[in-house]
């Protein structure tokens, strides 16, 4: 006796009951991230699909791609097309930010089956008569779910199929070209097969294009006699950066600075009156995370600051740093949140070989997690509410993962133009998680990027692999912490090298000023650190002097506003030179009509001369086709009509070109 399923089949699994007749096999949908979480675009982006798909046997197949905002409740399909066997792929643009969902379904075509057995039996001499009533059966069924015109056609060539009599009529419509587009424009199945649904999250557009200057509003006065104030920034440093072009101000930490183990002038664990300590040893009896030093002004006098910002297009971001100086009123409110050690001291922050006496981490493992997260998060909320848009996070890899997904999740649940920049100098895949998780830029290893194969792989990896979905990268030269190697000593040229780089290579990029363009270099001997660093005492920067620097700055800022090609990151491709000191790439907008070609001398101290390829099957033209490059910094016309090209670059005039590519 046979044995009978659940659902009353003789020996068939229930599972089986809803898929039996879904002969299509969907694998390997992607971009897919690990762990469910949504691939990461802006408005107007593209969303290209691949997916694997077959079928058993040798009927037709047809595979669709449907995805939706997830306001909407009708889905839109698009056809996929297969370009190599069992590789499916289509694409849908992301037109307004919020959440989109999306999957891909595949099924045996019949129509399309049909027509090509009875193409195989024409082309073989067999004769078609059954295939042909078959097929007016075919297509009668499928003018059953249709309407209109459409329905008509189908009903007439069943008819036609049916007619004996004009049977050698019928065999040549049946396999005429406007009979195949029809059968693509009704496509029919038995049972589609569905992929799961996936997620894109459609993010503001300043989550993939921005120019970020970081200053200390402490030193906001021009002077070292006084500590500087928001009042100071809002006059002398906001019409600098409003010129220069830049769109976000970020200020490290704003809070009172305890006293307890301040630091002193180059990080000297001995303090004199007078000085202003780490800005990031956060609390004081003043207050905590929510509260102003009181130096700087009031929490009016920043809203002021922030509204004037504002008025300039500027949005202002501050340093999210979870960590408290011993004089933090949480250190006594809420001892719990801190972990004590068995002498009944608090254990200070270290990462050695560096320590960091006048910082205490926060115990994210006590018993009174949940209030901390809470405490965590309404620091965050509390400063939206002061008009901060943008959250730099400081040491994120520091914290549990599970608290940043948490804490985006309901910033992002309260306003979803909040966006956080993840400072984690670390380990690629720790990097790499923070991102998945929800934030929305990374900083990354072009500091340490030097030479034209270490630019070339590094720059690959972040485009052309899967991390181009959820990884943003943001590109700074240099941060108050980080003095790179290239930088120490070195002269104007290099300053320039390295800014040219991080503004046209990356979407988002950002540097430390007036440090950078006023080319502070003296390093700790040994070390990736600035000497005398900011971070321990209070700067007398020149915010009135228009270098030619700054010119440039302001002069690249408004190139990358104007030029769509600049805008993204995940455009580029390299171009091959002939000298390992020329690095070359190409950047074209989605509209193919943008050309932005850069060459830059990676030499600082040497004219680098050499030859460069055009990459003319990108831009459409051939081998002798003139095209008008344009420099868009010295305004120099170049006519090109080879596919490679002599330039020549000598850093004490211009270590680069960025062209404007110009075709006939």
């Amino acid at each position: 006796m046979a044995r009978k399923s659940k659902s009353g089949g003789a020996g068939i699994p229930e599972k089986f009951s809803s898929i039996a007749r879904q002969r299509v096999v969907i694998e390997n949908v992607r971009p897919r991230l690990e762990g469910g979480y949504p691939i990461k675009r802006v408005p107007g982006d593209t969303v290209f699909v691949q997916a694997d798909l077959f079928a058993d046997g040798h009927d037709e197949m047809c595979a669709a791609l449907s995805y939706r905002h997830a306001g909407e409740k009708s889905w839109k399909t698009v056809n996929m097309t297969s370009p190599q066997e069992d590789v499916w792929e289509g694409s849908f643009k992301v037109e307004k930010q919020g959440e989109y969902e999306y999957f891909v379904h595949g099924w045996v075509d019949i129509l399309a089956s049909w027509r090509h057995g009875l193409e195989r039996k024409v082309a073989a001499g067999q004769d078609v008569t059954v295939e042909m009533l078959a097929g007016a059966e075919a297509f009668r069924e499928a003018a059953d779910g249709q309407k209109g015109k459409v329905r008509k056609q189908l009903e007439a060539l069943a008819d036609l199929f049916q007619d004996r009599s004009k049977i050698n009529e019928a065999i040549k419509i049946a396999l005429n070209h406007s009979t195949q587009e029809l059968i693509h424009e009704v496509p029919t199945f038995v049972d589609q097969s569905k992929s799961e649904v996936l997620g894109v999250r459609v993010e503001r557009r300043k989550a993939g294009f921005s120019a970020w200057y970081e200053f200390f509003p402490r030193s906001a006065a021009g002077t070292t006699d006084r500590h500087g104030t928001f009042a100071d920034a809002e006059k002398n440093v906001l019409p600098l950066v409003a010129w220069m072009g830049f769109d976000v101000i970020y200020l490290p930490p704003i809070h009172p600075v305890g006293v307890q183990f301040r630091k002193g002038p180059n990080n000297s664990t001995t303090s004199h009156p007078g000085d202003p300590g780490s800005p990031w040893a956060i609390g004081a009896a003043e207050g905590g995370h929510t509260a102003i030093h009181p130096e700087l002004g009031t929490l009016e006098d920043f809203k002021r600051f922030v509204k004037a910002a504002n008025g300039h297009d500027i949005e202002v971001a501050i340093d999210l740093a979870y960590q408290c100086s011993p004089d933090h009123p949480w250190v006594k409110e809420h001892p719990e949140w801190f972990k004590w050690r068995p002498d009944g001291t608090v254990q200070y922050a270290e990462n050695p070989p560096k320590k960091y006496q006048d910082v205490l981490p926060l115990h994210f493992e006590s018993e009174d997690w949940q209030a901390l997260w809470i405490a965590l998060r309404d620091v965050v909320y509390f400063w939206m509410e002061q008009g901060v848009t943008i959250f730099r996070v400081d040491n994120p890899h520091t914290k549990p993962f599970h608290f940043w997904e948490w804490l985006m999740a309901e910033v992002y649940a309260k306003d979803p133009n909040i966006l956080f920049l993840s400072e984690a100098f670390t380990r690629p895949r720790i990097m790499a998680r923070l991102a998945r998780i929800g934030f929305h830029h990374s900083y990354t290893y072009f500091t340490w990027t030097n030479t034209k194969g270490d630019f070339e792989r590094y720059m690959n990896e972040l485009v052309n692999s899967p991390m181009r979905d959820y990884f943003r990268p943001n590109f700074w030269p240099n941060t108050p912490d980080i003095l790179g190697w290239n930088l120490q000593f070195a002269e104007e040229p290099m300053f320039v090298i390295r800014y040219i780089l991080a503004a046209t290579l990356s979407g988002n990029y950002g540097i430390y000023g007036p440090a950078y363009e006023l080319f502070a270099n003296d390093p700790v001997s040994g070390r990736e650190e600035y000497s005398y660093s900011e971070k321990y005492e209070l700067k007398d920067w020149d915010f009135d002097t228009q270098t030619p620097f700054r010119k440039l700055i302001s002069r690249v800022n408004r190139i990358r506003r104007d030029m769509p090609a600049l805008q993204d990151t995940f455009n580029l491709t390299f171009n091959q030179t002939d000298s390992d000191q020329l690095l070359s790439y190409t950047k074209i907008d989605t509209s193919g009509t943008d050309i932005v070609l850069v060459v830059v001398n990676l030499n600082a101290s040497a004219t680098v001369s050499g030859w460069v390829r055009v990459p003319l099957w990108r831009i459409g033209l051939n081998d002798g086709d003139p095209m008008i490059l344009q420099d868009l910094i010295t305004n120099v016309e170049y006519t090109w009509n080879r596919e490679w090209n002599y330039v020549e670059l000598d850093p004490r005039r211009m270590p680069f070109h960025l062209f404007r590519l110009i075709k006939p």
